[in-house]
């Protein structure tokens, strides 16, 4: 069988309060990394989020 396409990340807020997301990403698709803006429930606004690696 063939490996999925996809894999997950993490979306970690740059706040630096903890809070993350977990995502999806096609590594074939997006090389470079991910930065989106969501919601961060601690600081009750929204921030950047930036890709990082699930351990």
């Amino acid at each position: 069988m063939a490996k999925p396409t996809t894999i997950q990340i993490k979306l970690e807020s740059t706040a630096g309060t903890g809070t993350f997301y977990v995502a999806k990403k096609n590594p074939r698709n997006k090389t470079e990394k991910m930065k989106v803006r969501k919601y961060d429930k601690k600081t009750r606004k929204h921030e950047e989020f930036v890709e990082k690696k699930i351990k």
